[in-house]
């Protein structure tokens, strides 16, 4: 596999983490709470602790948090690294985006105003 190849592997792996609501919710409550037990976590949700544990692990694998054991008790913290190589990878996007706005906003501003009496 190719740097290129090893890659696109990752951001697969952030973009697929990031498209399901619950696991944006996780990461949305270890930035705003700080690390977190499982259970503390799962209090959050409607479901039961396995299903949480699956969404942690696709949240793991991507590397958009770690793990750490204390006691029997395990600890999640935000790793916010693959979140700002998404960003860098977006960053053309909205800047081609950027660029349309301000070239409709141009347009616009020469077009006559229509004034009806």
């Amino acid at each position: 596999m190719t740097a290129t190849g090893a890659a696109e592997g990752v951001e697969d792996r952030v973009f697929a983490a990031l498209a399901n609501a619950t696991r944006r919710e996780v990461l949305r409550l270890l930035r705003d709470g700080g690390p977190q037990p499982v259970q503390a976590l799962a209090d959050h949700f409607d479901m039961r602790r396995p299903s949480l544990s699956e969404h942690l692990k696709v949240l793991r694998e991507a590397g958009l948090v770690s793990e750490q054991r204390s006691g029997r008790q395990r600890i999640y913290r935000l790793e916010a690294a693959p979140l700002a190589d998404l960003q860098d990878w977006l960053h053309p996007y909205e800047r081609f985006w950027r660029d349309r706005l301000k070239d409709l906003g141009a347009l616009l501003d020469r077009m006559p105003d229509d004034e009806q009496p």
